[in-house]
């Protein structure tokens, strides 16, 4: 029977929506490369409706091995298999229903830098400035606010949007390099469009899109490309735990297990001892490492593959995009701890060179060198991570600096004590010090202020083992006077905003002590940098005497030697060097003191310490 004009035109028209139904919104990761270690990548599509359809991929060398359909009909994810001789290129995935294309998009895969897989990462070498980047400089007030972004600059809100960008610092890596920090951290830049206090970075919404607030992915590599070219390397920050509440997926999960207690959100309890403990109930563990850190930031379920598979590209595509030298890792014993030693491996596997730093803050070390590489820990576990903060020793270098000496385990000597607890770590030199970060008081704020110990604490971290990092201000001898919120701790650089009565890159407005600071730290880490024996050399320190008030740190090699004695005590002291010949420096007669270059004579039985000060010496052996 002959169908009439007017059914004939209905049926087109809902012919027409069937396919106009259909639409891709989001591939993620957009790209990739040739010639990858792994061969495997997972490709997550997104768009109305997308499981309806077939994906085909006609490439030589590309295999799509199969196509994961979810509890969403919007979501496919996509398994390729790219083999290792695969020529860089575009190709089509096409979309098809019954046999018939009805999306296309062209996926690139793009050619690795040369030398790519064997990038070196910071080292031991390195000294780490960290920024927060709302707070450093606004380089760029154009894109204070921007339009969809829900949170508006207000720099009156301590706990508010700034207007600190990208531009800014790309701007002052003079000022960076001119200090002698030769690595950045970034507290992360990674889009966080939540409605309020968004500022911090730590509330992810796009894993795969810089902040429009900071700037553009292309700024992101443009400041990558102008530290190089300074000698600074870039380490970016990095969450696996949660993201926040506005993250796009959030309106439609891709499967109801996507986020561990998704039907209500349970604060963690934040007992990361549970990790290691031998008693623990399965009840404590789950609560601390499935539980929220608060109702914004939803805790990301890696126990789900392909979350987990998502996660660990989305950090291997930064890596090869922004040709980043290191990653810190946010928040390291929440997430799943066998996807977090699956994570690192991965990761390690295909930059063999390349180092990472987790986050565990715990004063305690038996917890925190439970998560390095190479420890043999007693439940098995076995981690990939190369470093972690030395959150203890930093505890104990404000202890050690605030208390009296004259009390029993107490001053200089609980430095030395939790020095030398290294034995606890597979290798200690890849420990991360730093006398504060963004998430503490300001250093200066915790030794109450007091422009000694500040200079006797920064001259310890240079010197001790490990990799130091600076928070910005730190050198400047930033404060936190009136509470210890986070609004607050990080404030805003000065000079870094036009107006700006006090300006830290020209000196203007400055305190005499905080130039003083400034040029200090200038000369402390500018000399780290040619101190071969601070990179590589072996550490002996001498125990602090009951009561003295003095402690002795020596990093050598065979060919020199590094000397930090710390005096605490309110006069002068001579401190025999009977020992330190005998062990360290032999029958060297001159040292030459690091800060002010002038030469010292050690040819005598002690040498002369100032009140309340250090001596650090350069000897040639």
């Amino acid at each position: 029977m002959q169908k009439s004009p007017l059914l004939l035109l209905m049926m087109l028209f809902l012919g027409f929506n069937i396919v106009a139904k259909n639409k891709i919104e989001r591939i993620e990761p957009a790209f990739w490369w040739a010639g990858m270690k792994n061969t495997e990548l997972q490709v997550m599509v997104y768009g109305e409706n997308i499981s309806e359809l077939r994906a085909e991929i006609n490439y030589e060398g590309v295999q799509l091995e199969r196509s994961v359909l979810v509890e969403s009909p919007n979501y496919q994810f996509l398994y390729l298999n790219i083999d290792k001789h695969t020529k860089p290129g575009s190709f089509d995935i096409n979309f098809t229903r019954k046999g018939k294309n009805v999306l296309t998009y062209k996926y690139e895969l793009k050619q690795r830098q040369e030398g790519s897989a064997l990038r070196e990462g910071y080292n031991t070498s390195d000294v780490i400035y960290l920024i927060t980047p709302d707070r450093f400089v606004n380089g760029n007030p154009d894109n204070d606010n921007v339009e969809g972004m829900t949170e508006k600059s207000n720099r009156n809100d301590l706990n508010g949007r700034h207007g600190g960008d990208l531009e800014g610092i790309i701007s002052h890596l003079d000022y960076i390099d001119e200090m002698g920090f030769t690595a950045l951290w970034l507290n992360p830049v990674m889009e966080n469009n939540m409605t309020r206090t968004s500022y911090h970075g730590y509330a992810i919404t796009d894993f795969y899109n810089t902040d429009a607030r900071y700037g553009t992915n292309d700024d992101y590599l443009r400041l990558v490309k102008e530290a190089k070219k300074k000698g600074i390397k870039v380490i970016i920050d990095m969450i696996l735990n949660h993201c926040g509440s506005e993250h796009w997926w959030m309106k439609d999960l891709p499967t109801s297990d996507w986020l561990h207690f998704q039907d209500g959100w349970k604060p963690t309890t934040h007992l990361r001892e549970t990790n290691v403990d031998p008693y623990a109930s399965d009840y404590d563990k789950k609560m601390h490492a499935d539980g929220w850190f608060v109702e914004s930031m939803p805790d990301l379920n890696q126990s789900n593959p392909l979350m987990a598979d998502y996660l660990i590209y989305n950090t291997i595509w930064w890596i090869e995009y922004a040709d980043l030298d290191g990653i810190r890792m946010d928040t390291y014993p929440y997430p799943d701890k066998d996807f977090m030693a699956e994570w690192t491996k991965r990761v390690m596997t295909e930059y063999p060179h390349f180092n990472m730093v987790g986050e565990e803050w715990s004063v305690n070390p038996a917890i925190v060198s439970y998560w390095q590489k190479g420890k043999h820990n007693a439940d098995g576990y076995t981690s990939f991570l190369p470093g972690v903060f030395d959150f203890p020793l930093q505890e104990a270098l404000v202890k050690a600096l605030n208390e009296d000496d004259r009390n029993w385990g107490q001053g200089l000597i609980r430095l030395y004590g939790m020095l030398a607890n290294d034995f606890l770590y597979a290798d200690p030199t890849q420990l991360v010090t730093f006398p504060d970060n963004h998430d503490m008081s300001r250093f200066y704020t915790q030794i109450n202020e007091d422009f000694d110990l500040f200079k006797m604490g920064m001259a310890y971290i240079a010197v001790t083992r490990g990799i130091p990092q600076i928070y910005y201000g730190t050198e400047i001898l930033m404060t936190n006077p009136n509470s210890d919120s986070h609004g607050e701790i990080r404030s805003d650089f000065p000079g870094g905003w036009a107006g700006d009565k006090v300006n830290a890159f020209t000196g203007k407005g400055l305190t005499a002590d905080a130039k003083d600071a400034q040029d200090f730290v200038k000369t402390l880490l500018n000399w780290r940098k040619g101190s071969n024996e601070v990179h590589k050399g072996c550490l002996k320190h001498f125990a602090p005497a009951s009561g003295s008030g003095i402690y002795a740190v020596f990093r050598y090699s065979d060919e020199k030697a590094v000397m930090l004695i710390m005096n605490k005590n309110a006069e002068d002291k001579k401190v025999d060097l009977t020992n330190y010949k005998d062990e360290v420096i032999g029958g060297a007669t001159t040292g030459v003191n690091v800060i002010t270059g002038n030469k010292v004579d050690i040819t005598g039985a002690s040498i002369n310490v100032k009140a309340r000060s250090f001596m650090l010496l350069e000897i040639e052996l």
